[in-house]
């Protein structure tokens, strides 16, 4: 009987501790001018270690990953030694180029959009500036499961993706009409088919559709940003 016990009361202890996975997020920040201008603002998840663990490794490894001027990315390399190396690259660069007045800039902003027991959504806008004819900003959604701390990736968030790719590209046409001076979708893309960003993002109102500078058409055509209400797309996501 007491074995019987313990096999009933198994299973209700393990959802007991899936539930009680617990994570919440407070602002980490890294500034200095020692050399270059840096100015790092982004959330540091805390709570459940292994979960929290998990979260903080993913968005620290991404944030330093974005003064990483090579095009290979970096794993596992702190946003220390991450500034360490931005701030040797630039003296390197202004003892071989001294006459060059612009310093170099990096900037990471980051904010949790959106919350559930089942997925967070992190955004995080870089800019960075090697002194050339203009800086260069990306914006980035990371999505974790909210009871692991696994980073996923967009497949991971869409049921069907060829219905979702149909309504995404139905208000992707709707918002780029006014301004597309008679261009087609696949002018935007290149002469490609209709793609869905490298990344969404979620809120509490929807799905949130963004393509970055250089992603679609031109640097001078820069952030293309809209949102679908979860009631157009709901049932087309497995998790929210």
């Amino acid at each position: 009987m007491k074995k019987l016990a313990l096999l009933v009361l198994l299973p209700a202890m393990i959802l007991s501790c899936a539930e009680e996975v617990k994570v919440n997020f407070e602002e980490a920040q890294i500034k200095t001018t020692e050399a270059a201008n840096i100015n790092f603002n982004y959330p540091k998840a805390t709570g459940t270690k292994t979960v929290a663990e998990r979260i903080n490794q993913s968005i620290e490894n991404y944030v330093a990953n974005q003064t990483n001027m090579a095009n290979d990315t970096l794993r596992n390399v702190t946003i220390d030694e991450a500034v360490k190396q931005f701030n040797f690259e630039y003296k390197r660069f202004k003892s071989d180029f001294p006459e060059a007045a612009q310093q170099w800039e990096a900037f990471v902003d980051g904010e949790v959009t959106y919350k559930s027991p089942e997925l967070i959504c992190i955004y995080i806008n870089s800019y960075l500036d090697t002194g050339g004819a203009h800086g260069n900003t990306v914006v980035r959604f990371l999505n974790f499961d909210a009871q692991t701390g696994e980073l996923l990736e967009k497949e991971a968030l869409i049921n069907d993706r060829a219905a979702f790719l149909k309504i995404v590209q139905q208000h992707f046409q709707s918002e780029t009409k006014p301004q597309d001076q008679g261009e087609t979708t696949e002018d935007f893309f290149f002469g490609k088919d209709f793609q869905l960003p490298e990344s969404i993002g979620f809120n509490d109102e929807g799905v949130v559709i963004l393509y970055n500078t250089y992603e679609i058409a031109s640097y001078a055509q820069g952030i293309t940003e809209f949102l679908i209400p979860y009631a157009e797309v709901n049932s087309l996501l497995k998790q929210r």
